[in-house]
């Protein structure tokens, strides 16, 4: 559980930025750029480790040594984890933003409390930001399974040095996080920044604790697909917003930096052989 707290720790690296103010459009293009070709390279590197025991699963069905009841479960919970994930933040998004609109106008003043729950109290840029938060921390409970795995099997110098590069790994998430809050006309709180590398690293030790306990292939491929789904959305409003800023050769050129950052610490967890 330690070293998968190491490893999920890193993110608060790039959180502080988060409070720098007064940022150029170019500079804000350019963090928004960055989150989004880490973010895609996390999505790139998700969908074939998700998708393999879905296939070998399918295989051994076809040649008799496997059930097809394990390829329909396998199958179930990776198009189940998808739509959760992705389509499960869209429902979450309608709802903060009807009930912020509803609580701004008089009548919904007076029937309903003024309190109306953080989450509907979050701004655009918070919200985008618990978004990014919560596709990366989907993403580090399976870099935490593999972590647990590897220690069960005694493997603790493959588990050591997944830390190393699980590490390295997430302390390029923490820009991806913090990228949405650049737009913002106030600085984020540090509790605010706090929570957010929270729901971001802290499943990392979890997905630790959970993989040294149990060796699962449903529940790997639900926390993969999981990831999947809700980078994927994230993606999509990023890529939205750095529509709206302009600056396309600030976007070609962070996509690039996000994607390089990605591939090269991935390269530390390849060194490992996992």
């Amino acid at each position: 559980m330690l070293l998968g707290a190491i490893a999920g720790a890193t993110i608060f690296i790039g959180l502080p930025v988060g409070r720098v103010q007064r940022l150029s459009t170019e500079v804000r293009a350019g963090l928004n750029a960055i989150a989004i070709g880490v973010l895609v390279f996390l999505l790139v590197d998700v969908f074939p480790h998700a998708s393999d025991p879905v296939k070998a699963a399918l295989d051994a069905a076809r040649h008799g040594t496997g059930s097809w009841g394990r390829f329909a479960g396998l199958l179930a919970v990776a198009i189940g984890g998808l739509a959760v994930g992705m389509l499960g933040l869209v429902v979450l998004d309608g709802t903060l933003t009807r009930r912020r609109r509803g609580a701004g106008s008089l009548s919904a003043a007076v029937a309903m409390p003024a309190d109306t729950g953080v989450l509907s109290r979050l701004s655009d840029g918070q919200r985008n930001a618990l978004f990014v938060a919560l596709g990366i921390g989907t993403h580090n409970l399976a870099e935490g399974l593999a972590i647990g795995q590897s220690a069960a099997s005694g493997e603790l110098k493959l588990a050591t040095l997944l830390v190393v590069g699980f590490a390295l790994h997430n302390a390029t998430e923490g820009f991806g996080i913090v990228a949405p809050l650049s737009f913002e006309p106030t600085r984020p709180s540090w509790a605010f920044l706090a929570v957010m590398g929270i729901i971001g690293g802290g499943p990392t030790a979890v997905g630790t604790v959970l993989g040294r306990a149990v060796t699962n292939d449903f529940l790997a491929v639900g926390a993969l697909v999981l990831a999947a789904g809700s980078i994927l959305y994230v993606v999509i409003q990023l890529i939205a917003m750095a529509g709206r800023l302009g600056h396309k050769d600030r976007l070609v050129v962070g996509v690039f930096l996000g994607l390089l950052a990605g591939f090269l610490t991935d390269l530390v967890v390849a060194a490992a052989g996992a």
